[in-house]
């Protein structure tokens, strides 16, 4: 097992890599109504899980006037307090790769405001909770990364993740992606899986695609979620398909669901 530190997160806002402003990530919080009851002869109190609820704790980080980053997408005229796809990778004692936990979710922004710290001005973002825009037939935040925030030139010919071992649920998931920038245009991001961790055995996932991306306008951010009924075999990957771009800068994952909806 492998400690690691808050240094080693990486945090992201529709599609922009805020880790290099951001000081605390709050609290990642995934919890089930329970309330206890019994009945006239039960010797114990019980529960029955409910609803999920998902929730995510502020993200404070420092305030700067970035037309292209937080300040702009969080805090600034009509972005303000808006559906936000926010996403936490955490490394294991080193920054993250494929194969390292992930929380994500879309939430309601309800907040943008500014505290005086010591030596630095600081602003916080709170999440009012999982948006309505975003997927309500899964209840579960918690993944893997499939590709950590780097550039790509060429599609994927390696490897990929074992996420969950030799057999996994048949139960969907979701394909997460932050397209961060792109050179060249139109690119599609997809996650992959296969049942023996070789190149020529992985296959797109039903679903599991962003879609074309005009990549000339970005950051761009997605959740896409494929069926809850969905087969997904052992292994996973990213993929990209340049179909006109020649360059593109992206992190993705996905989350396996293991949960009966």
């Amino acid at each position: 097992m492998t400690r690691t530190h808050l240094k080693h997160y990486r945090t992201y806002i529709d599609g922009v890599d805020v880790s290099g402003i951001a000081r605390q990530v709050g609290a990642l919080k995934w919890t089930f109504d329970a309330e206890p009851d019994a009945a006239l002869t039960d010797a114990v109190k019980n529960i029955l899980l409910g609803k999920c609820d998902i929730q995510a704790d502020p993200l404070n980080a420092f305030l700067e006037n970035d037309t292209a980053g937080l300040f702009a997408l969080a805090g600034l005229g009509a972005n303000d307090h808006g559906t936000r796809n926010y996403m936490v990778a955490m490394g294991a004692n080193a920054a993250p790769v494929a194969g390292d936990p992930v929380y994500s979710w879309k939430f309601e922004q309800t907040a943008y405001y500014v505290e005086q710290g010591t030596g630095f001005v600081a602003v916080n973002i709170p999440f009012g909770g999982a948006s309505s825009q975003g997927v309500l037939n899964y209840r579960k935040p918690w993944g893997s990364l499939l590709h950590a925030n780097a550039t790509r030139t060429a599609v994927n010919s390696g490897t990929g993740i074992d996420d969950y071992g030799a057999s996994p649920p048949s139960l969907g998931g979701i394909f997460v992606y932050h397209l961060h920038s792109s050179i060249g245009g139109n690119v599609t991001l997809k996650a992959q899986e296969a049942n023996t961790n070789l190149d020529g055995s992985f296959a797109d996932i039903t679903g599991a695609t962003s879609g074309l991306i005009d990549a000339s306008a970005s950051p761009k951010s997605g959740m896409i979620a494929i069926s809850t009924t969905y087969a997904l075999k052992r292994y996973l990957r990213w993929q990209v398909v340049f179909n006109v771009g020649t360059s593109v800068t992206f992190t993705a994952a996905f989350i396996r669901n293991t949960l009966a909806v």
